[in-house]
């Protein structure tokens, strides 16, 4: 089959591997019909997240039609449309029954080396190194699903593809950013990064009832795109963000800021995001937090601080002192994705999100190398690169 695989920094290539087997009574093979590149994907294009190795099939954001299942898999049948949460989880262990399926304890076989680094082990990952299973990725034409009894979820009829193609990642993960800030009538919410993720915690925030949701970003697609979700936008290159959010709600600070960049923060946006830079380079630090220094200020006292933006390792000076004595709240996860599934699924076939809106690109796995380097450098307008096999 064909699939996009990675080979090294800014090495992706679209090539032939071997087609996916049935290795475990609860397996499922899918056909792929529509998978996607996501920011957190352009991590490990960039280089930034070890234990990759060449030839590793990429991709987590993936959906398709069941076409063979394992004797002891009664959930499925071939010929089911499914989408494939990007977190695997076996649906028996303490954190699975508990709902925390991305802190699944049996889904890692590397949880021993991931330990090391992290203390613990969070579940496998589709597509996303050594450290978090090895697995392959669905940016293929097939795609191997472990524990496929308990991650896909079935898509009714009447639903398209790019409808509900982004249930695997984004759309929980934004909902989940904004699920985190507890949100109350009358509240204003700050978010970093108007990527895919940003602009699906700025529709669930408006969905979860905030009065006012503050969007800062300075890729003029991206700021566009949030206005017509309702946000007000800050251009980080233009405004100094602390002090216009600061005049926008009355010296106060945002009622929850949420942190959805992550570790590769624009190292143009301000001194300490060079130095994040510097340190980086120089293997002196091992991400570059300047968002979430500037959302933890930004909070309001008691507020809330959501991170979906991915982290990979140890950060530097982060303002402790100022989130301790003022009171802030701190939430942040792999989104374990199954357990929003089954209310997200309901909200997009009521009619109150529709989330193929964030698509700009469409194309075939032989142009996703390509795309690769489209999205990391936003050029042509890219938010989001959808792949049909």
């Amino acid at each position: 089959m064909k699939a996009l695989t990675w080979h090294g920094k800014h090495d992706i290539r679209c090539e032939s591997v071997p087609d996916p087997q049935i290795e475990d009574d609860r397996d499922a093979i899918i056909k792929v019909t529509a998978c996607a590149i996501c920011g957190s994907d352009l991590h490990l294009f960039n280089g930034v997240m070890p234990d990759m190795h060449s030839g590793d099939v990429m991709g987590h954001e993936t959906m398709g039609e069941v076409i063979e299942v394992g004797k002891e898999n009664k959930k499925l049948k071939v010929g089911d449309r499914v989408v494939v949460p990007f977190t695997i989880a076996c649906g028996e262990c303490f954190f699975c029954k508990r709902g925390f399926y991305s802190g699944c304890e049996r889904s890692n076989p590397d949880s021993s080396k991931v330990r090391k680094l992290w203390g613990n082990s969070p579940a496998g990952l589709f597509g996303y190194t050594h450290l978090l299973g090895g697995y392959s990725g669905g940016q293929a034409e097939y795609l191997r699903v472990p524990y496929a009894d308990v991650g896909p979820i079935k898509v009714p009829d009447g639903l398209t593809d790019e409808q509900v193609l982004f249930l695997s990642d984004i759309f929980p993960t934004g909902y989940m950013a904004a699920d985190f800030c507890n949100i109350q009538p009358g509240d204003t919410i700050a978010i970093w990064g108007c990527g895919p993720v940003g602009q699906m915690a700025i529709k669930s925030a408006f969905i979860l009832g905030a009065e006012r949701v503050i969007a800062v970003d300075t890729v003029p697609e991206r700021l566009t795109l949030a206005e017509k979700s309702g946000a007000i936008t800050l251009d980080f290159m233009d405004e100094d963000i602390y002090d216009k959010i600061m005049e926008l709600t009355d010296g106060r600070g945002a009622d929850a800021c949420i942190d959805a960049v992550g570790t590769e923060a624009d190292a143009s946006a301000s001194w300490d995001s060079r130095i994040d830079r510097i340190k980086v380079a120089t293997f002196m630090g091992t991400d570059r937090p300047h968002v979430l220094r500037q959302a933890i200020h930004c909070c309001r006292n008691f507020g809330t601080v959501s991170i979906v933006g991915v982290y990979g390792g140890f950060l530097d000076k982060i303002p402790m002192g100022s989130a301790i004595n003022r009171g802030l709240t701190f939430k942040m996860a792999q989104t374990p994705v199954q357990r929003y599934l089954p209310l997200l699924m309901e909200r997009i076939e009521k009619g109150e999100i529709d989330p193929s809106f964030i698509i700009t690109h469409r194309a075939t796995l032989d142009e996703g190398p390509d795309l690769y380097k489209t999205f990391r450098d936003k050029q042509d307008g890219c938010i989001k690169v959808v792949l049909k096999p």
